[in-house]
């Protein structure tokens, strides 16, 4: 396997025609699936897309999307099973495995055999005594701003991912990344709107009652947030549902 070298990390590529029509069938297919997504959340992105990569990758056998920082895993966001898992927990315990090299170098990293491979012992020995997974590839999902997590496909058997495989799962995860990021943005964007609309009839409610202007009003949540240490936006949301004074 040769590999090129980009601004945004390292391509797996193969000599041969690699990218057979029903691939890029199945690929645009799914980009299609997870854009469709966006609006239901970014878990639901994230489960499609570990779900699609045991359809697309073949030898695949489990996959996650896993949060890494600095070198700790913060959270395995979607499994397709308790394997992959569990597999972030032993990389967790160890402090070494393919899914925090790929966090942290953006690029990434196939493990042919883990128990041939010496680059994270520990790891290795942990696997052949808890775990099936002999092999996997973890490649980084990230867009042009911001570095998202990991995709790591895992499979039973050694040398299971061949190198068009590994193409298709490069491409995968791009596409994961890119509607996973819509996604995300699309949630803020809605919570966003619903904080403003709150604060704004939270405001309303507070002038009333007091006889205040609208910057008087802001002040005096802003005050009662900061005594009672919880967000503004969550003030104003239980203010505005509360139920008007029955007195006159």
């Amino acid at each position: 396997m040769t590999s090129a070298s980009t601004s945004e990390g390292v391509v797996p590529t193969a000599g041969g025609d690699h990218g057979t029509e029903a691939a890029h069938v199945a690929l645009a297919d799914l980009a299609r699936a997870l854009h469709a997504k966006t609006r239901t959340g970014p878990l639901a992105v994230l489960n499609d897309a570990v779900a699609a990569a045991l359809t697309l990758i073949p030898g695949a056998t489990s996959a996650a999307v896993t949060t890494v920082k600095g070198r700790t895993i913060i959270e395995t966001l979607a499994a397709t099973d308790e394997h992959a898992t569990q597999f972030d927990h032993l990389q967790q315990r160890s402090g070494q495995g393919p899914c925090l090299d790929a966090a942290a170098g953006q690029y990434t990293i196939e493990v042919s055999d883990l128990g041939t491979d010496d680059r994270w012992p520990t790891l290795a020995a942990d696997a052949a005594a808890h775990s099936p997974i002999r092999a996997m590839v973890s490649y980084p999902l990230f867009t042009h701003t911001e570095n998202l997590g990991v995709l790591t496909v895992y499979c039973t058997a050694p040398h299971a991912i061949t190198d068009d495989a590994l193409s298709v799962g490069y491409a995968l995860a791009a596409h994961a990344a890119l509607a996973y990021d819509a996604a995300r943005r699309y949630e803020q964007f809605h919570r966003a709107l619903t904080s403003r609309d709150s604060i704004g009839q939270a405001k309303g409610i507070t002038m009333e009652r007091f006889n205040i202007d609208a910057e008087a009003a802001f002040a005096l949540l802003a005050t009662l947030s900061q005594d009672t240490n919880v967000s503004v936006a969550q003030i104003a949301q239980q203010l505005a549902q509360s139920k008007p004074d029955s007195t006159t």
